[in-house]
């Protein structure tokens, strides 16, 4: 019985915390959402026992993620109002659903086919004496490690090129979030 209240008070909350990401205007306050949502998560990964997709949740994704985001909006200065109204590129919203309805369709299509590839694994199988950690540490520190080491500098590149961007047009926010000359 007490799986079933864990499992609806997460439920409830990574589903509010989600709706608060999307329906929020100010973006501070969605990134706050989004690590409700990210704990929910991690919360649900506990009650089915991925204890190490739990403490990555909430250490990679809750914490170093969301810590970025909150500081290329602090640094933007993007927490002011913005007037939706106004298109800054002519035709962009019929193409964004279009987009929109092309995925959604890719979606439903892929939901009615069968997952499974039939490839061997590429990391190992499970229960040969291995736990999955040390078939992830394995894999992603010897044959995906040039991809991991990219996607490290990718990052590190975009919060340089937002930095850029900031002292490019003069004005660097302070701590409150006032632009300043």
């Amino acid at each position: 019985m007490i799986d079933w209240v864990v499992f609806a008070v997460a439920a409830v909350a990574t589903l509010s915390g989600a709706l608060g990401v999307v329906l929020s205007t100010h973006p501070v306050h969605a990134a706050l959402m989004l690590v409700l949502t990210l704990f929910s998560v991690a919360v649900l990964f506990v009650a089915q026992q991925a204890h190490f997709l739990a403490a990555v949740q909430v250490i990679v994704y809750a914490g170093a993620i969301v810590v970025l985001f909150l500081f290329v909006i602090m640094l933007l200065g993007v927490d002011k109002s913005e007037d939706l109204a106004a298109e800054p590129i002519k035709g962009q919203r019929p193409v964004a659903i279009v987009a929109g309805l092309c995925v959604l369709s890719a979606v439903l299509l892929l939901a009615r086919s069968d997952w499974v590839s039939g490839a061997r694994s590429t990391a190992g199988t499970l229960g040969d004496g291995h736990d999955n950690v040390a078939l992830l540490a394995r894999s992603l520190f010897t044959r995906y490690l040039l991809a991991f080491e990219v996607t490290s500098v990718l990052l590190v590149i975009a919060v340089v090129g937002a930095v850029v961007l900031v002292r490019r047009s003069g004005t660097m926010p302070d701590a409150l979030g006032e632009m300043e000359p």
